[in-house]
């Protein structure tokens, strides 16, 4: 199941991304992906009543089945990364699928709230984590000019399955019962197998062009012309690969790479995103019983709920466009430093509505902040990180981020039994949103911008002081090599002059040698004698 690699040992060469062709049935099964990844498992919670009858445990109790199936999507970032790394996206993607699938099918068939917790929790989890990050590092090979959009257009598919699937979980809780409706559910999840078929790798195109040159190649060995000659060039090519292994050693995978930490950008982005899910996921968790709780009846408030699906549903892929233009896309950090001051703010203002104008106001401007968020997150993290590193990037953000979600949604929901007051959560929501963006972008501005060093300018004698270290480095070099070669007594201060220095030395050595035995030294400098013999000798014969 590993990947093949072009040589023994040696990671494949970087392929330029085509930023399309099969690229958009790669974005459309990242799409399907992500839908299911975030809207599953808030969709299962239509089934908790049910459960909670039949299996007499609380609502506390069958939440946490949504809990679990979350912890495992972030938790388990870094196995999927050293899966990716090992064995291709593809394969993890279809055992993903599998595993997703049969969780819920075995659910369907379970007797007490462990099996579930291990089944639909626990399976399930792990089958869709195998899916969603893998589709994601397929995306950012596939696109590089219209990355920002296409991450866009593949975030968007989380509020329109959130928006279906929470109406289609009813409709068969309706009809077939909880059991009925997990079968059913268990087997749209094997879309998912579908999704990771298509996610074919991006070198396969190199390889059926290689397989076609091979096919003409043994096509000329099988007429009797130029048999011989055949097999040399076979041979010299089998020569060359020969120098290449040698000249190349083999160099071991690496599982997980933890070089990323070395980046700034990096630290950066994982410490402000961390602050982030502190506060981000909390509104939504809580808006339904705080329009309750001043009096909005129990239709209207979960009608809130979808104008915040309907609006992300278009910001997504909007905010995506406008990251990809020419003078955004450069400081796209700053773009999202933005969309998330936005999204603080907007919490910290919505604080006091005490009316359904206001809750729905607030649910306007919530899903296009939150929508900007999804659209901007994992743009930022390739953008900082490359494409070639970013499968362990996610797989370690993913999990510090798993400590944030299970921190944050609880502290609030206990605040709330403390205080009995959505008034605070909302401003201490919104005050943690708001200081990862101005941390992420005062961070960015001070410690990257400030920080980048202009590169050495080559073959200006006429640069100013401001290259910094790098200058003062190559004015030292040069000036060592200045005094090395006045200690050898040669006048040479350039690579061209030495070369004629070189060449005058060995000329004047050459016709004393000539000189004196009248004809080309032996032993070690027979080669190169009998050059310059030669050379002489036709010199000789052109002035005759």
């Amino acid at each position: 199941m590993g990947r093949p690699d072009p040589e023994e040992g040696q990671l494949p060469a970087p392929v330029k991304p085509p930023d399309g062709g099969w690229g958009w049935i790669v974005l459309l099964g990242c799409f399907v992906i992500t839908g299911f990844s975030y809207a599953f498992p808030k969709a299962v919670s239509v089934y908790f009543k049910e459960l909670m009858k039949d299996f007499h445990v609380g609502y506390s109790d069958t939440a946490w089945i949504s809990s679990i199936m979350l912890a495992m999507l972030y938790g388990t970032g870094p196995v999927c990364s050293i899966m990716v790394n090992q064995f291709g996206c593809r394969p993890v993607m279809l055992i993903g699928g599998l595993l997703a699938s049969a969780g819920m099918i075995l659910a369907s068939f379970t007797t007490n709230i462990i099996e579930l917790y291990l089944t639909a929790g626990v399976l399930t989890g792990l089958g869709m984590a195998l899916n969603f990050q893998p589709s994601l590092i397929m995306l950012g090979t596939y696109f590089d000019k219209r990355r920002p959009l296409a991450n866009g257009l593949a975030a968007a598919g989380s509020p329109v399955f959130l928006s279906s699937l929470s109406p289609l979980g009813q409709v068969l809780l309706e009809k077939f019962g909880w059991r009925g409706g997990f079968l059913i559910m268990g087997g749209l999840l094997l879309n998912c197998c579908t999704c990771g078929a298509v996610m074919r790798p991006l070198d396969m195109g190199m390889k059926k062009k290689m397989g076609k040159a091979q096919d003409k190649y043994e096509a000329k060995e099988m007429l009797p012309i130029g048999g011989k000659s055949e097999e040399g060039i076979s041979t010299t090519d089998g020569t060359k690969k020969g120098k290449k292994v040698k000249k190349k050693p083999k160099k071991g995978k690496k599982l997980l790479d933890f070089s990323i930490f070395s980046n700034r950008g990096f630290i950066i982005y994982t410490i402000s995103k961390f602050i982030l899910v502190l506060g981000l996921f909390v509104p939504p968790i809580l808006l339904v019983n705080y329009a309750k709780d001043t009096g909005v009846p129990d239709t209207e408030a979960a009608f809130l709920l979808s104008i915040i699906g309907f609006i992300d549903i278009f910001a997504r892929p909007a905010c995506g466009m406008v990251a990809g233009l020419k003078w955004v896309r450069p400081h796209v950090a700053y773009l999202f430093s933005f969309s998330m001051l936005f999204n603080g703010l907007t919490d910290i203002c919505s604080a006091r509505a005490s009316n359904y104008t206001g809750l729905v106001i607030f649910c306007v401007f919530f899903g296009i902040s939150y929508g900007m968020v999804g659209a901007l997150q994992f743009e930022v993290l390739m953008a900082i990180v490359g494409s070639q590193k970013f499968s362990s990037a996610i797989g370690l953000v993913l999990l510090i981020e798993a400590f944030a979600v299970l921190i944050g949604p609880p502290s609030a929901g206990r605040l709330v039994d403390a205080l009995k007051n959505y008034e605070v959560i909302f401003y201490l929501a919104g005050s943690e949103v708001v200081l990862s963006a101005l941390f992420l972008g005062v961070a960015s501005y001070c410690c990257l911008n400030r920080g980048k060093k202009e590169p050495p300018p080559e073959n200006n004698p006429t640069a100013g002081a401001g290259a910094g270290s790098d200058t003062e480095e190559a004015e030292s070099d040069v000036q060592e090599a200045e005094e090395h070669s006045s200690d050898n007594h040669q006048p040479a201060h350039s690579t061209d002059n030495a070369v004629v220095v070189a060449s005058e030395e060995a000329n004047h050595v050459a016709e004393e040698q000539r000189g004196e035995g009248g004809g080309c030294p032996a032993g070690d400098g027979e080669v190169l004698a009998r050059d310059g013999c030669n050379a002489d000798q036709m010199v000789e014969r052109d002035s005759f």
